[in-house]
C-alpha cells in the first residue's frame, strides 16, 4: 500500500473509519468520528497528545551532558571534556519513556522506534536544521547482537529523524570488536569498555557534519568513543541526538547504551 501522505484525502478518511487510529506509545484507537484517541489528537509522529506530554521534558538541559539543568550548565559537568558539538535529548529515562524505550528495543516494537524518532525531530528539529547536519549516522550494534535482537532502535530512530529531516542516513561507524555488556560494568568502567571499539573510513567522512543518534546516554562513553573515531576520520563536526538521557549512576536498563 503507498505511504498515508500520498494517498488521496477520501481514501485516508476512509481507511480511518475502517481503521481508527492508534497512539503508537499507548495503543489506545480514537474515535473514527473524531481521528483522535482519548488521549488526544495525533501530531506527525503518530503519539497522541497524553504520551507526548509524558515521554517529551520541556525543562532547561545542560548542553554538555544534555541532563535537566537551570542555567544550561550542570554541576556535574564542571571542568568534564565535551563528547560532541551540542546534543538533544527527546526526555529522561524513567516512567513512560523508558517503558517506550524498551518496547521499542524489541521488533515487535518497530512501528513505536519509528514514531519516536519523528516525536524527537518535532521537539528538536529546529536545532538540529541549525547545525547544518550533512549526514545522520546510527550508533552501531556489533553484527553479532544486532542478529540476535533482530533489529537495532538507534538505526530506526535514525532512518526516521534523517526521513524528517530531509538528510541522508548513512552506517558510517562499525564495530570493530565485541564489547562486555555496558549495563554489567560500573559507570567507571564504561568508557573503557568501548574505547577504540569503533571505525570509520575517511573517504566517506572527512569534512562532513555529522548528527550521531543513540537510544539512551548514560555516561556518555559510547558517544566518545563513537566522536573520537568520525573525528579521526575527518568529521568537521559531532553533534548527538538521543533519545533518553539517564542518570550516571542509575540503571539505564539497557546493555547497548552507556
Amino acid at each position: 500500500m503507498a505511504p498515508r501522505s500520498l494517498l488521496p484525502a477520501w481514501v485516508m478518511a476512509g481507511l480511518d473509519v475502517l481503521f481508527p487510529p492508534a497512539c503508537a506509545a499507548c495503543g489506545r484507537e480514537g474515535d473514527p468520528w473524531s481521528d483522535a484517541p482519548p488521549g488526544g489528537a495525533l501530531g506527525p509522529s503518530g503519539i497522541c497528545g497524553a504520551c507526548v506530554a509524558e515521554l517529551v521534558a520541556t525543562a532547561p538541559r545542560c548542553g554538555r551532558c544534555g541532563a535537566e539543568a537551570t542555567g544550561g550548565r550542570c554541576r556535574a559537568c564542571h571542568g568534564r571534556p565535551v563528547d560532541h558539538d551540542g546534543i538533544v535529548v527527546l526526555g529522561d529515562y524513567g516512567g513512560g519513556l523508558r517503558a517506550a524505550v524498551l518496547r521499542a528495543k524489541r521488533p515487535a516494537g518497530r512501528m513505536l522506534a519509528e514514531r519516536l524518532g519523528g516525536l524527537l525531530h518535532e521537539r528538536h528539529g529546529a536545532a538540529i536544521a541549525a547545525w547544518q547536519v550533512d549526514v545522520v549516522v546510527p550508533v552501531p550494534m556489533h553484527w553479532r547482537r544486532r542478529w540476535l535482537r533482530g533489529t537495532s532502535l538507534a538505526e530506526t530512530v535514525a532512518r526516521r529523524l534523517a526521513g524528517d529531516a530531509r538528510l541522508p542516513c548513512a552506517g558510517l561507524l562499525r564495530r570493530s570488536r565485541p564489547t562486555a555488556l555496558q549495563n554489567s560494568l560500573p559507570p567507571e568502567g564504561r568508557r573503557a569498555n568501548v574505547r577504540d571499539a569503533f571505525a570509520a573510513s575517511p573517504h566517506r567522512v572527512e569534512g562532513r557534519r555529522v548528527l550521531l543518534v543513540d537510544d539512551v546516554l548514560t555516561t556518555g562513553g559510547t558517544v566518545a568513543a563513537c566522536r573520537q573515531t568520525l573525528v579521526r576520520a575527518g568529521a568537521a563536526a559531532v553533534f548527538v541526538a538521543v533519545i533518553a538521557r539517564a542518570g550516571r549512576g542509575g540503571d539505564d536498563g539497557d546493555p547497548d547504551s552507556g
